[in-house]
């Protein structure tokens, strides 16, 4: 009788406590003792990782005590090719070194402002609960090191900034990063994780303007950001330093979003995610497309990949991602699966009221354009380096990674006789626009391609580049060539 009366009256309290609002898991830890008492067994140092890397699972590991050394470095880097910006960063990156414990870890933080800054920093962290999130412990001036210690209380992933004044300006700068704090037993495990955090910058030079930009208040306070990136700059998680797995895993995406503006609407083109943790919280959403993910804020996004690709992450406020730099790349290698992505099965040409034209005749490019493409001053490969970055900002969408286009859309770059034939015809469809039908490789496209807002020279760079790849007949194009080429 004492056992059935003890169930009845836990049953009762846990009813109660779910009547009155409190989660089952603080029910669980009432019951087991709050995460404010919850004991450290050991002291250890905190492993931490540069972007897109994370450090091992704490898995089952018990609440210990957990030094984190982190170091606050102004340095100059690079926004894109060619763009020179002076980043504030924790730990020498943007984001910050990811940070990964546990609920009931006794964090003991180090805040070290390297002796070669200019400027006094400190950290406020998402995952702190104390004043300023730990701002008012850390303010530090260079050559100095700030220490206190806080307890992780609530599970989560967490942003961390800087909040010195002018706080957004920190921020704008590079100055954040995550903290992720599991929960007792660790998070399910998966088989790939990666870290990847969005940031908009603002600069006194308009996007891709070459030199050293300085920042630019103004348009920070407007909210007019010249660059949206993931992980601090343009390319980041592109081509060689692209994400990576197999056709069958299941990949972890620890994303973040350090602003100080933009809200991010995040989404893998080809993907759906699984499982979305809210905001880096305890609410799942599943099945979900795009995920909004505030300024500040965070998510863990789970999905399994099926099918071999090159698959886009991309802020789908989708001009931020082609134009301004919101765009990475996940690259899963394995066997194809028909049944759940055929690829294209056929291609022929839509006629449906048999009045297409022929194509117009192609005109040769004419010498003075082939000799003018001695004079540039660029080197070729200096002009091929541009290029491809204009190409995966601008062309990569329609015209795809390697050239071949969309069947029935967007017409192949690759071995195109259309580019090969008439390169002064080239330079007019990139500064023009081009509507209407065309025959490329013997099919016919009718579609429209709009004046593309770009520089002679970021004109001629990307042609370059794109007749020095997909099998092309590696024509130079100059920008004397391009300013030639009136409407």
């Amino acid at each position: 009788m004492k056992k059935i009366f003890k169930f009845r009256r836990t049953y009762l309290w846990y009813v109660a406590a779910l009547f009155l609002g409190v989660s089952l898991q603080s029910c669980i830890s009432d019951a087991e003792g709050s995460t404010t008492e919850i004991s450290t067994v050991s002291s250890m140092k905190a492993q931490l990782t540069a972007p897109p890397f994370v450090p091992p699972p704490v898995g089952a590991r018990k609440a210990a005590k957990l030094t984190v050394d982190m170091e606050v470095i102004e340095k100059e880097g690079e926004m894109t090719d060619g763009v020179k910006y002076v980043y504030w960063t924790f730990n020498g990156t943007v984001p910050g070194s990811f940070i990964r414990t546990r609920v009931g870890d006794e964090v003991e933080f180090h805040l070290k402002n390297n002796p070669n800054n200019k400027l006094p920093h400190n950290i406020d962290m998402h995952a702190v609960t104390g004043p300023g999130g730990g701002a008012v412990s850390t303010f530090v001036a260079p050559g100095q090191e700030k220490v206190f210690s806080f307890k992780t209380l609530n599970p989560g992933l967490f942003v961390y900034h800087c909040a010195t004044a002018p706080v957004g300006m920190h921020i704008a700068n590079g100055m954040y990063g995550l903290i992720l704090v599991e929960p007792k037993g660790g998070l399910p495990p998966v088989d790939k994780e990666y870290y990847v955090m969005q940031g908009d910058f603002y600069t006194k030079g308009k996007y891709g303007e070459p030199g050293l930009q300085p920042f630019d208040m103004e348009k920070a306070i407007d909210e007019r950001p010249d660059y949206v990136v993931f992980n601090g700059k343009v390319g980041a998680l592109n081509d060689d330093n692209a994400l990576t797995a197999k056709a069958g895993e299941t990949v972890r995406l620890f994303v973040g979003n350090g602003g100080p503006n933009k809200v991010s609407s995040f989404h893998v083109i080809g993907e759906i995610f699984d499982k979305v943790h809210v905001e880096g919280g305890d609410l799942v959403n599943e099945n979900v497309q795009t995920t909004l993910i505030p300024s500040g804020g965070a998510a863990m996004i789970e999905f399994k990949v099926q099918v071999p690709g090159t698959y886009l992450l991309v802020d789908h406020s989708i001009f931020r991602a082609f134009n301004k730099g919101a765009l990475g790349m996940l690259k899963v290698s394995g066997e194809k699966n028909a049944k759940i992505y055929s690829g294209t099965q056929i291609e022929r040409t839509y006629d449906p009221d048999g009045t297409l034209a022929k194509a117009k005749p192609a005109v040769e490019a004419g010498e003075k354009l082939a000799e003018a493409a001695k004079k540039s001053g660029k080197s070729i490969e200096e002009q091929k380096e541009h290029g491809k970055k204009i190409f995966m900002q601008t062309c990569f969408a329609c015209h795809q990674a390697n050239g071949q286009g969309i069947p029935g859309a967007f017409p192949p770059l690759a071995k195109s006789d259309y580019l090969n034939k008439d390169i002064a015809r080239a330079i007019g469809v990139v500064k023009h626009g081009l509507n209407g039908e065309v025959t490329v490789n013997g099919t016919t496209f009718n579609s429209a391609m709009p004046a593309q807002s770009l520089s002679d020279e970021e004109i001629a760079d990307v042609l370059t580049y794109v007749y020095h790849n997909f099998e092309n007949n590696k024509s130079v194009v100059t920008p004397e060539m391009v300013k030639a080429q009136s409407k």
